[in-house]
């Protein structure tokens, strides 16, 4: 009988599952809802999402993970157990699969023997830890066992993973907690002090989505938003710009800018002549944000492009992280 294999990308904001021979099964917020009295699990995934900020008092909807890591492990467990069932369906009942599952690439033994645990106690025969940058090279397409540097930056919602990989590891690598969901939080609280407007994190993503730009658009697009005004406590609508989105993100997506160039400095200069003839390789749901390609392209002076359906670039390096392994081995 074939082994089962699962990849996991143990996301801030979604959880991924692939699975080998089907590719990715699952793609869910990494919510959780529960109530508070009892600590009984309500809800999971996109039912829990939809709860967020609007639940009554014993009801709370958390994310359990943060930046990437555990924050609360008995409700990761049981998430992590609830997704596997989820993907595997009843026609794998019974069987124990081998699962990979990546971490960001800054991530503590504690903080990685803790994930490794929770995914064992959710059932898993075999446990592979893999770096995320790791992982999204290889989901990418590039052979990261040649002797030629590679330089990732994978976008995710609680971290920012940037590295050189050559000759299957990471050369040198930086992560940093600035991503999807700090984005959101300069988007609220930039509307927050310009128009004494109190907006929630989903409103926030859609912000960030529809209008969210890190470069100036060449046409300044708005939209409505709608939030509480924080002098009269009344519900208010007010209109937003492109250009008032630039504005919110220039700090954490200057850090993230800031970031690669530190990680280009301490690379070395063959592997950097490397990366400035195969250019810089973006990854995550992070990367999606309007004009950071020419952001990065602009002040790094090196090409910059988007992979290949990047949200799940990094699961699908997960995935086949085990072939990945079997074929270092047979070599």
């Amino acid at each position: 009988m074939a082994n089962l294999d699962l990849g996991i990308d143990l996301g801030t904001s979604n959880i991924l599952v692939y699975m080998k021979g089907h590719g990715v099964v699952l793609n869910e917020p990494s919510v959780i809802a529960y109530d508070k009295d009892s600590d009984r699990i309500v809800e999971i995934g996109e039912e829990a999402r939809l709860m967020l900020g609007r639940t009554p008092g014993n009801l709370i909807a958390v994310k359990p993970l943060r930046n990437g890591v555990i924050s609360e492990y008995t409700k990761t467990e049981k998430m992590i157990k609830y997704f596997i069932r989820k993907a595997i369906g009843r026609n794998f009942f019974g069987r124990r699969p081998r699962i990979s599952v990546c971490v960001p690439s800054n991530v503590t033994e504690v903080e990685k023997r803790a994930v490794e645990e929770a995914t064992y106690s959710a059932g898993a025969r075999y446990v592979n830890i893999v770096e995320e940058p790791i992982a999204a090279a290889i989901g990418a397409g590039i052979d990261i066992t040649r002797p030629i540097g590679n330089l990732i930056v994978d976008v995710g919602g609680g971290t920012t993973d940037i590295a050189v990989i050559s000759m299957g590891g990471a050369v040198v690598s930086s992560s940093l907690k600035i991503a999807g969901d700090e984005f959101d939080d300069a988007i609220i609280r930039y509307i927050r002090k310009r128009y004494n407007l109190l907006i929630g994190d989903r409103t926030a993503e859609e912000i960030k989505l529809n209008i969210g730009t890190a470069y100036k658009r060449p046409e300044n697009i708005s939209m409505d938003v709608r939030g509480r005004d924080l002098v009269t406590g009344l519900p208010k609508t007010i209109v937003m710009t492109s250009d008032d989105s630039a504005e919110a993100l220039r700090e954490p997506v200057g850090q993230v800018v800031e970031a690669i160039r530190s990680v280009l400095e301490k690379t070395p200069p063959e592997l950097a002549a490397d990366i400035a003839d195969r250019g810089i390789i973006l990854s995550g749901g992070g990367s999606l944000l309007h004009g950071l390609e020419q952001l990065i392209e602009e002040k790094t002076g090196i090409t910059t492009m988007t992979a290949e359906n990047p949200m799940e670039v990094v699961v699908i390096g997960t995935g086949r992280y085990q072939e990945y392994l079997e074929e270092t081995e047979n070599k």
